[in-house]
This record gives C-alpha cells, sequence and structure tokens, in this order.
C-alpha cells in the first residue's frame, strides 16, 4: 500500500472541477479527504447528467468521504469550524469573498488553525477589475489566450476537454504540497492563492515565451509548424500522428518508412527550418501518401523505422490498448448502493508498485456524515468536572 500522505487530513469544501480535483489528487497519495457538501444537492457535479452520482462526479471524486451540512443550522456550522480545526489542509473553489459567509475565509480559518494551510482557488484572482466575474473553464482558457492557440478563428468552436479546471487543480495541489513541506520546518500554515488565469496562462508558457522573444501571436497551427507534428486521415479513414521533433534521424525515418527518400533533397524540406516555413506544403505533399493505404499498413512501417508516431485512437481503443491494460490504469471500483465504478488510477507510482495504489469508489452524499460527526464527537475535549474545595 502507497500511501505518501498518510496521516495528512483534508477538508475540501469544492464545486464542480478545481478544488474537487485538487483534493482527489491528494486522496490518490494517501491523504483523508473529507468533502464538505450542503446537504440536499451536494456538489453540483453530481446533478450534472443525471441522479447524484453522474459520470462528472465519479471523475474527480473518488478516494473522498463525504459528510453534508446545512448551513443554516448553528449545529452544522460548528461542525464545519471543527473539522478546520482539525485539519491540515482546506481548498476551497468561489469566487472571492464567497468563503467569509461560511466562516472560511483567509483569516477566519487562520484564527481556527495556525496550522492549516489554505488553498483558496479563484477564476481571476482576489482583486482587480474581473476579481468578482463568474469563472468556467472556457472562460479561463479564452481570457488566458490558451483558447486562440486551438480554435479556428474562421470556424470557431469549443473542442476538448476542461483544461483550464484541471490544470488550476493541479497547480493548487503542488502548491499544497509545497506548503506542507514548509510547515514540517516552520510549524506555520500557509494561504495558497490560485486563480485559473494564472494557472492557464502559465500552462502556456512556452508559447508566452516565444511572444515574449518574437512578438509573434501564437497561432493554432504554430505547435504543429515548430515541433514537426502532424496527422493523417489513411485510406480506412482512420487517423495516424506523427511528431518529428528536431532530431534529423526522425525526419528520414520518416522518409524510409513511406518509401520517399528523393523528398530529402526537396530543397522546400531539406534542413528542419526548411520543414518549419513551408509546414504547409509538406502537409500536402504527405498527405495523398498516407491516403493512400489504411492505417495498419503504416504503423509497422514507422515503428521499423523508430519514428514517433501513434494512432490517433478513441477512449473505446485506449482502455483497450495493449501498454493501457499492461499497465493497469483502467480500474473498477465497487461501491456498496451504487454498483460497478469503472476510472483510471493515480498516473503516479512509487518504487514500481502499482499494485500498491488502493482505490474507493466515489462517495454518496453524505455517505460517511456519521462516521465523521463520531469523530469530531471524539476529538472533542472532555467537559471540565465540577470540583468542590476541601476544608
Amino acid at each position: 500500500m502507497t500511501r505518501v500522505l498518510a496521516g495528512i487530513r483534508v477538508i475540501e469544501f469544492g464545486r464542480f472541477i478545481t478544488g474537487p480535483y485538487a483534493a482527489m489528487l491528494l486522496a490518490d497519495l494517501g491523504a483523508d479527504v473529507v468533502k464538505v457538501e450542503r446537504a440536499g444537492s451536494g456538489d453540483p457535479f453530481r446533478s450534472f447528467e443525471k441522479g447524484l452520482y453522474g459520470p462528472q462526479f465519479q471523475a474527480f471524486n473518488r478516494n473522498k468521504r463525504s459528510i453534508a451540512l446545512d448551513f443554516e443550522l448553528e449545529q452544522d456550522q460548528a461542525a464545519f469550524r471543527d473539522l478546520i480545526a482539525g485539519a491540515d489542509v482546506l481548498i476551497q473553489n468561489s469566487r472571492p469573498g464567497a468563503a467569509d459567509r461560511f466562516g472560511i475565509g483567509p483569516e477566519q480559518a487562520r484564527t481556527l488553525n495556525p496550522r492549516l494551510v489554505h488553498c483558496e482557488i479563484t477564476g481571476f484572482g482576489r482583486d482587480g477589475p474581473y476579481a468578482r466575474r463568474p469563472a468556467y473553464d472556457t472562460v479561463a482558457q479564452a481570457v488566458s489566450g490558451f483558447l486562440s492557440m486551438f480554435v479556428s478563428p474562421e470556424e470557431p468552436r469549443i473542442v476538448g476537454p476542461a483544461v483550464s479546471d484541471s490544470v488550476t487543480g493541479l497547480y493548487a495541489a503542488l502548491g499544497i504540497m509545497g506548503a506542507l513541506m514548509e510547515r514540517e520546518r516552520t510549524g506555520q500554515g500557509r494561504l495558497v492563492e490560485i486563480s485559473m488565469l494564472e494557472a492557464t496562462m502559465h500552462f502556456a508558457v512556452e508559447q508566452f515565451q516565444g511572444y515574449f522573444v518574437n512578438g509573434k501571436v501564437p497561432s493554432p497551427r504554430d505547435r504543429g509548424r515548430v515541433s514537426q507534428s502532424l496527422a493523417f486521415r489513411c485510406a480506412d479513414g482512420r487517423t495516424i500522428a506523427l511528431h518529428l521533433s528536431s532530431p534529423p534521424k526522425f525526419w528520414n525515418g520518416l522518409l524510409q518508412a513511406i518509401g520517399r527518400p528523393d523528398l530529402a533533397q526537396d530543397p522546400r524540406f531539406v534542413q528542419r527550418m526548411d520543414r518549419v516555413r513551408n509546414h504547409d506544403q509538406l502537409e500536402d505533399v504527405l498527405r495523398p501518401i498516407f491516403a493512400s493505404q489504411p492505417r495498419a499498413h503504416w504503423l509497422p512501417l514507422l515503428e521499423a523505422a523508430d519514428v514517433p508516431h501513434a494512432p490517433v485512437l478513441g477512449a473505446d481503443e485506449v482502455v483497450a490498448d495493449p501498454q493501457v491494460r499492461h499497465l493497469g490504469i483502467d480500474r473498477t471500483l465497487v461501491h456498496p448502493t451504487e454498483g460497478e465504478v469503472r476510472t483510471l488510477r493515480t498516473p503516479i507510482v512509487y518504487d514500481g508498485n502499482r499494485d500498491g495504489i488502493v482505490m474507493t469508489p466515489p462517495p454518496v452524499l453524505d455517505e460517511h456524515g456519521a462516521e465523521i460527526r463520531r469523530e469530531l464527537a471524539a476529538a472533542a475535549p472532555a467537559p471540565a468536572m465540577a470540583t468542590s474545595e476541601s476544608q
């Protein structure tokens, strides 16, 4: 059993993705994560698709315990304060100031627990002209410039997964781990602030650095051109992807695999920077070649020539892929009332022990409420005994 964060108690007061994902990453490493939810409805992601145990909720909430609190009740407010007082980490994602209404603003939380590592996730930061705006993944991707690197201006359409949400959760978990390490030396907690805007910008640091140096605004075509990445539809309608990068051997291997050594002498493609400048023309030359044969024809040729390549797989193909099956990434958990829950294990493996990754299914709402309340009662100081003075 690999639980490197065993003994760390995390209180997650999160919704949707950023906060819950950060908490789940810590839970995957062995932290005891208590998910605090509103009584009745819980995390809105529970009912994003159906019921209170939808796939969106399942994705970001394994390895946690759930307690539902009614914040209109003083006893539940007190329970929340007790949870924070005994925690190592508090994670919440909301607009600035929203946490204060629940008694978990930075100053309030620090008063309750000076050792607390308090992670506050917002859309745009605690202050500034956008601080009070609502923020979801697409908003953060758009304002950070990230979306402009993927969406065609001629036919704008939102594609792909929730990148800003997930990236922000990753940075939040990293910030928390750093603060926990520092606390080992100082004994003091920290306020860890993460905004979706800053996290998504930093995730695209290479593109921003290129803009700072060259003054060229990144576009959706830039990465493929500079990295010499290509994708082609084959004769059977399936797609294949290539990433030639900069080593000349990969370009030469490609020419060997497709039977076109003559392209090495084409003045448009002789040097790597020639191929970068003439990327569109290179695609035009290669496209009909790959379209002439099914994907199964090209895969062994590219592998034999040691060309970085892969079939573009759908999720159904990925989980059946032999390498994925070998690594045991796809796991099936069993919940006592909800049945089987299929999920992906953490990609972090310690000392080669994949079997030591212990996972529990996402909780139903308030599944552990009674258990957690008993723990709080047991930890509460005993009332002072009345005594009479001896005469």
